[in-house]
């Protein structure tokens, strides 16, 4: 065992916009998704709303990946493989109340006892919960809500009280986002729950691209001082070796530093060429050669 310095890392946001019918779940979750990727190109829907994220279409070029009934968790799992793989930078799942409807139909069709029978849904749940959590992109999921009730006593009697709105999905699913915005009526949002630091006790708002934009930063912000070390690196190599090196060394940041790394590599390149032409002694070799 061996103690770590505790550190923010490049961060992913998880993020539930939940709200009834109407609230603009589908719509601000769009938006946020645009501000954090700064390209339509880069959004994907995995829809189980009968095709509604269309409705949104001339908002721009985001992709809409369908997914029917039963919505079963599996499905949903592969479908996120599949955005993964596609080069998304943000899903919206809209929504994942189905996947939680499918599991309690699941559960209701099995036989004998009905408490052992969780054994062969939960464990499909928390497959569908960490492909979420563990998904190298942001992810936003919607979730509907519903009208939530407790059992009261009045004059002798037990009687239902309407106390507020409640998601439809496992009980204690919000505590495994980073982020959670309930929408109210009039389509805006408080945040129920933030790591983040924020949006908590905040106003309420409308959720826009500047949100995404926010949230996006915050994502970034420790890593910084450490890609700008490692740009200042890549600019000062002397060699491709050197280069290769530096990749290796900093994969985590390889998505972001590309670009620079192509740019040192071809004026390396170049550089080794001029020298060349000019009989002039060359730049280091990429590798040692025997003469």
């Amino acid at each position: 065992m061996e103690f770590q310095i505790a550190q923010r890392k490049r961060a992913k946001i998880k993020m539930a916009i939940q709200g009834h019918s109407g609230s603009g779940k589908t719509y601000s979750a769009l938006l946020v998704a645009h501000g954090l990727s700064q390209s339509w190109e880069k959004v994907a829907v995995i829809d189980t709303e009968n095709e509604s994220s269309h409705l949104y279409a001339h908002l721009g070029g985001y992709k809409v990946l369908g997914i029917s009934a039963p919505f079963e968790p599996e499905k949903y799992i592969e479908a996120i493989d599949f955005c993964v793989a596609s080069g998304i930078e943000v899903v919206v799942i809209d929504s994942i109340t189905h996947e939680w409807e499918c599991l309690l139909d699941y559960h209701g069709s099995l036989s004998g006892n009905s408490f052992t029978n969780w054994n062969k849904v939960t464990p499909r749940h928390n497959a569908f919960v960490q492909k979420i959590l563990q998904a190298p992109v942001h992810i936003i999921a919607t979730v509907r809500t519903k009208q939530d009730y407790v059992l009261t006593e009045k004059n002798g009697k037990t009687i239902p009280e309407k106390v507020g709105l409640k998601s439809v999905q496992r009980d204690g699913l919000d505590y495994e986002f980073t982020l959670v915005f309930d929408l109210d009526n009039k389509n805006l949002a408080h945040a129920s729950k933030d790591r983040t630091g924020l949006f908590f006790g905040k106003p309420e708002h409308k959720l826009t691209a500047t949100t995404g934009n926010i949230i996006s930063k915050w994502c970034m912000e420790e890593l910084e001082p450490q890609i700008e070390y490692v740009k200042d690196r890549i600019n000062n190599a002397s060699t491709i070796i050197e280069l290769l090196g530096l990749y290796n060394q900093f994969a985590q940041f390889n998505d972001l530093l590309l670009p620079y790394y192509e740019k040192r590599k071809q004026e390396l390149r170049q550089a080794k060429n001029r020298a060349l032409e000019g009989n002039l002694n060359p730049i280091p070799n990429e590798q040692p050669t025997n003469s």
